[in-house]
C-alpha cells in the first residue's frame, strides 16, 4: 500500500514531537549541568567526574548506539518496529533520569561507582528510546512534505526542552530546593521525570508505523565501510561534527561555572532587574532567588532566542550561497563572539549578553545546515559508487555526536581541575566554598579560548570539503538523470 499522499493528522505529529521533547529535557540536562552536578552537588572530585562522563559516554557512543540500532531493525510485533521500544523504555527511562540526579549518601568510593552505574545506565536507556523514536519518523509516513511537517514540529518541540532546561532550571532548583541544590535538583528531576514518561507514552499511543522498508539495494557491511573510507566529503563531516558537539558540550556545561565563578553578581543583579522584577509581577518569583542562576537563565535565553532568528534565514542563505560556504563562515563569525569573551571583565555584564545574543544568532544560522550537508554526503556516496548507503552514513553521525558530547562534558570537569578547583568532597560538611582565583580564570578560558578550538579546527577543514555550491548542482542533476534512466 502507498503511503505517499497519506495525509497525517495533527494530533499525530503533536504526540510524536512530544517524544523529542521528553528525550530533550534529558539530553539538555546532561549536557547543561551534569559537570556541574557531579562536582558541586553529590561531590565528585574533578578527575573522577570527568573519567565517568569520558569513558560511560564513548561506550555509548561507539557500543550501546549499533547495537540497540541493529535490536530495533531487525524488532518484529504487532506495534512495528520502533514503537514497542518507545513504549517499553519510557518508565524505565524516566526513572533512571530521576536516579542519576539524585544524591544517596555514599562514602566516596560509593559515590564513585553509584555515578557510574547510573549514567551507564541511562545513556543505555535513553539511547534503546531515543534510537528508534528518531527512526519512527521515517515510517509514519513516506509523503515528504508530510515529514517535513512532522520534522517542523518536533523542532519546536526540541527548543522549547532546550529553552526551560537552560532558561529555567537553576532558578527553579534554587527556588525548590530552598538554596539546597541537591534537594531542589531531585524535586525537579522527579517532576520532569513523570513528565517525560507521559509524554513517551502519548508518543507511543498517538502514533502509527504505516509504512514496511523494502530492500532498495544489498551490500555488505565491508562494502559500505569500503566506500566510507574513500568518501573524502564524509571523513570531513565526521570530523567537524565530533568538533562542533565537543565544543557545545564544552561550552554549554562551562556557562554554570562563569556564572559562579567569574561573573560578578551585584553588576548582574542590576543589569537584569528591570527582567526578573517584571517576571516577578507575573508570578515567576523564582528568578529573584538569586541573581547568578537568573542571569545564567536570562543569558541562556537571549541565545536561544536570536539562534532561531538565525535558523529562520539560513535557507535562504544556503539556496544563494550553498550550504558549504554559509556552514563554514558562520561557523567563524560565531566563534569571534566567543572568542570575544576572553576581554570581558567579571563586570562586563551587556558585552556578555550581547556577544552571546550574537553568537546564537550566527550559530543558528548552521544548525539546520549541519544535517543537509550528511544527507549531501549520501548523495556524493550515491553519485560516486552508484550505491547508497544513507542510513549508516547517518548512524556514523550520530556516533560522531556523541563522542563529541562526551569528549567535550569530560573536559569540562578535567579543566577545571587544573585550575584548581574545589569539589564538594574536598570540604566535608562546609557550605560555602570559596575557590581559588585561577578557577575564574579557568571558566573563562572554558568559554572563550578553549571552545573555540573545534570551531576553528572545523572552520579549516571545511576548505577541503569539496562540495560546494556547483558541485551540489552537479551532483543533483547527474543523480536525477541516472535515477531516471533506470526507470
Amino acid at each position: 500500500m502507498s503511503t505517499n499522499g497519506q495525509k497525517i493528522k495533527l494530533r499525530e505529529k503533536i504526540g510524536y514531537s512530544l517524544g523529542d521533547l521528553a528525550a530533550n529535557l534529558v539530553f539538555q540536562t546532561l549536557i547543561t549541568y551534569l559537570a556541574f552536578f557531579y562536582t558541586d552537588i553529590y561531590g565528585l572530585g574533578s578527575n573522577d567526574a570527568s573519567l565517568i562522563m569520558l569513558i560511560v559516554g564513548l561506550s555509548a557512543a561507539f557500543l550501546f548506539n549499533p547495537i540497540i540500532g541493529v535490536l530495533a531493525d531487525r524488532t518484529i510485533s504487532k506495534w512495528g518496529k520502533f514503537r514497542p521500544w518507545v513504549l517499553y523504555t519510557s518508565i524505565p527511562l524516566g526513572v533512571m533520569a530521576l536516579l542519576a540526579f539524585s544524591t544517596p549518601d555514599f562514602a566516596y568510593k560509593g559515590k564513585v561507582i553509584y555515578a557510574a552505574v547510573t549514567y551507564t545506565l541511562l545513556l543505555l536507556l535513553y539511547a534503546a528510546n531515543n534510537l528508534p523514536y528518531s527512526a519512527l519518523s521515517g515510517v509514519i509516513t513516506g509523503n515528504m512534505a508530510e515529514r517535513n511537517s512532522i520534522s517542523s514540529i518536533r523542532f519546536v518541540a526540541v527548543m522549547f526542552a532546550q529553552f526551560f532546561v537552560q532558561v529555567f532550571m537553576l532558578p527553579i532548583i534554587e527556588s525548590a530546593g530552598k538554596g539546597d541544590k541537591a534537594a531542589g535538583i531531585e524535586i525537579v528531576m522527579t517532576w520532569l521525570a513523570i513528565i517525560g514518561t507521559i509524554m513517551l507514552l502519548i508518543t507511543f499511543f498517538t502514533t502509527k508505523e504505516r509504512v514496511v522498508p523494502t530492500i532498495e539495494q544489498k551490500s555488505s557491511i565491508k562494502e559500505d565501510l569500503s566506500d566510507l573510507s574513500k568518501n573524502k566529503p564524509w571523513v570531513i563531516m565526521l570530523t567537524v561534527t565530533i568538533l562542533i558537539f565537543t565544543t557545545l558540550a564544552l561550552k554549554g556545561g562551562a556557562y554554570v561555572y562563569y556564572f559562579d565563578n567569574y561573573v560578578d553578581a551585584a553588576t548582574l543583579a542590576v543589569a537584569i532587574s528591570p527582567i526578573t522584577n517584571f517576571l516577578a509581577s507575573v508570578g515567576m518569583n523564582f528568578f529573584g532567588t538569586n541573581p547568578l542562576s537568573a542571569g545564567f537563565g536570562l543569558f541562556n535565553a537571549g541565545g536561544i532566542i536570536f539562534m532561531l532568528v538565525g535558523i529562520g534565514i539560513s535557507k535562504k542563505l544556503a539556496d544563494k550561497f550553498g550550504k558549504r560556504d554559509v556552514y563554514q563562515y558562520g561557523l567563524f563569525v560565531s566563534t569571534i563572539f566567543m572568542l570575544i569573551f576572553y576581554f570581558f571583565s567579571p563586570k562586563s555584564v551587556l558585552f556578555m549578553f550581547g556577544s552571546q545574543i550574537l553568537h546564537g544568532f550566527f550559530y543558528g544560522i548552521t544548525i539546520p545546515i549541519l544535517w543537509a550537508m550528511i544527507a549531501d554526503v549520501a548523495d556524493f556516496s550515491e553519485w560516486k559508487n552508484n550505491r547508497r548507503a544513507t542510513a549508516i552514513i547517518f548512524s556514523a553521525m550520530m556516533v560522531g555526536l556523541k563522542a563529541g558530547l562526551s569528549i567535550g562534558g569530560a573536559l569540562v570537569a578535567w579543566i577545571l581541575g587544573l585550575y584548581g578547583y574545589i569539589s564538594r568532597d574536598e570540604v566535608e560538611g562546609i557550605q560555602a566554598i570559596t575557590q581559588p582565583e585561577s578557577v575564574a580564570q579557568g571558566a573563562k578560558m572554558l568559554i572563550s579560548v578553549y571552545a573555540s578550538i573545534p570551531f576553528l579546527i572545523s572552520f579549516v577543514l571545511l576548505f577541503f570539503y569539496e562540495i560546494n555550491k556547483a558541485k551540489e548542482v552537479q551532483i543533483e542533476t547527474e543523480l536525477k538523470a541516472r535515477r531516471g534512466e533506470a526507470k
